[in-house]
């Protein structure tokens, strides 16, 4: 019976594993439609999205099937919980992507405010906590796990650059009111995307050490 059991964890863990890497095309995807212009892009976006959507409940499946019929314990159990709750973050962080793909759409009908350089960097630092968490959960590295949070640092302090930015260019000319408002949401979507990768750090830190640990 343990030997089913890690052989369906390491199933729901290669799932995880699959989520994040199409939630990473996707922001990235999602970030070249606002940074390129490239409206066209959106379809595509949308697309990927339903992959996910349709991972998120195979995971949760895997994840409740697991639980019916092994009861897991102590790191098993604490994994299971990680993985079926990282599967509503990561799909939310797809929905996100969407959003800022659709705001990205509606703005390369029109010539760009400024370039979205803060924006760029969101996008590059969501992608680097992606990516650090991925291998923490694939190395079970908790370090690898709180590097995240820095980075979601730097990515909040970059949304308020952005607001800040925004406001002033409001304030001087109301005529860029409705872009800077599409821009801000575009802004408020990602850093919200980072919440949600914040989110997911924390559960595997829970499932690595045993110890609940919660960021500001």
């Amino acid at each position: 019976m343990r030997e089913v059991l890690e052989t369906e964890l390491q199933n729901a863990l290669n799932t995880t594993l699959e989520m994040i890497d199409k939630v990473r095309d996707n922001l990235m995807l999602a970030g070249r439609t606002l940074l390129e212009g490239r409206g066209e892009l959106l379809e595509g976006v949308q697309n990927a999205d339903k992959i996910i959507d349709d991972l998120e409940h195979t995971l949760e499946s895997d994840c409740l099937r697991i639980i019916a019929l092994h009861q897991p314990v102590a790191v098993d159990l604490r994994l299971v919980g990680a993985l079926l709750k990282s599967a509503t973050d990561l799909e939310r962080m797809g929905d996100y992507a969407v959003h800022v793909a659709v705001d990205a759409t509606r703005l390369a009908q029109e010539s760009p405010l400024k370039k979205y350089i803060n924006l760029g960097s969101m996008i590059r630092n969501l992608d680097a906590m992606l990516l650090q968490l991925r291998l923490a959960v694939q190395k079970r590295d908790v370090d690898l796990v709180r590097a995240t949070h820095k980075l979601d640092d730097e990515v909040d302090d970059l949304y308020e650059q952005v607001q800040r930015e925004l406001v002033t260019y409001m304030i001087e000319d109301p005529r860029t009111i409705s872009k800077s408002m599409t821009l801000l949401r575009v802004g408020r979507s990602l850093e919200r995307f980072g919440d949600h990768i914040e989110n997911m750090a924390e559960r595997v830190e829970y499932w690595l050490t045993g110890e609940r640990t919660l960021q500001n």
